[in-house]
């Protein structure tokens, strides 16, 4: 009989330490993931003197394959399977890398020049009848690209064209691919992350001097 009053305690003790087991066994709360973006941007030292004014420049919005209209950190395996693109899990960009990469663009072309969206270039048009010349980008790569288990890069590839429109129509100044590979500082998204800020400032800086010397060898008449 003693044995049968003590079991309903028993049992209560055993519910609650299966409670207090399964309450420990609950998933944490997701993860919230890691945002990044292209940081303040390269220290420029001060000039000596005020920059030379390079004409006005239009410049268009950007565009990419559908891929990289998100803001997913995307990797490639070129040593297993380079034809499939790979999200990171916990990590990603404020905003989709072609919006990161213009405003890149934008801020080191005004350094030296004053750059206009398509819509304040269309403004303008209409006003003094004459349109600035228009750059335009297609981002055609940008991954983390790793070439081993051990050696991976920040791969950015893009397309450039500049046009001027004339009375005659549209003219193509010039156009070039530019492909830039920048090593990664480990073999994560973070260090993903700092090899495609490396490769898109390095792919800014030649964008920005082929622009300047496309105007400067076709001035406008």
């Amino acid at each position: 009989m003693n044995a049968i009053r003590k079991t309903p305690a028993a049992f209560a003790l055993g519910c609650a330490l299966l409670l207090a087991a399964g309450c420990g066994a609950l998933p944490d709360k997701p993860a919230r993931a890691t945002l990044y973006d292209f940081g303040p941007g390269p220290a420029m030292p001060a000039p000596a003197a005020a920059p030379a004014s390079l004409p006005t420049l239009s410049l268009a919005e950007f565009e990419s394959n559908t891929r990289l209209e998100g803001t997913q950190i995307l990797y490639r395996l070129g040593y297993a399977d380079a034809n499939e693109l790979r999200p990171y899990g916990q990590s990603r960009w404020s905003l989709p890398p072609s919006q990161l990469l213009r405003q890149r663009l934008r801020d080191t072309l005004s350094e030296r020049r004053m750059v206009l969206g398509p819509e304040e270039a269309a403004t303008i048009s209409r006003g003094r009848g004459e349109a600035p010349d228009t750059l335009r980008i297609s981002l055609d790569e940008f991954s983390h690209y790793f070439e081993s288990a051990s050696a991976s890069v920040g791969l950015v590839r893009l397309r450039a064209t500049l046009v001027r429109t004339t009375t005659g129509g549209d003219r193509v100044l010039g156009q070039r691919l530019f492909t830039v590979r920048r090593p990664a500082p480990s073999a994560d998204a973070p260090g993903g992350v700092k090899a495609l800020i490396a490769a898109s400032d390095a792919a800014v800086a030649e964008v920005v001097q082929w622009v300047d010397q496309l105007q400067q060898q076709q001035p406008r008449q």
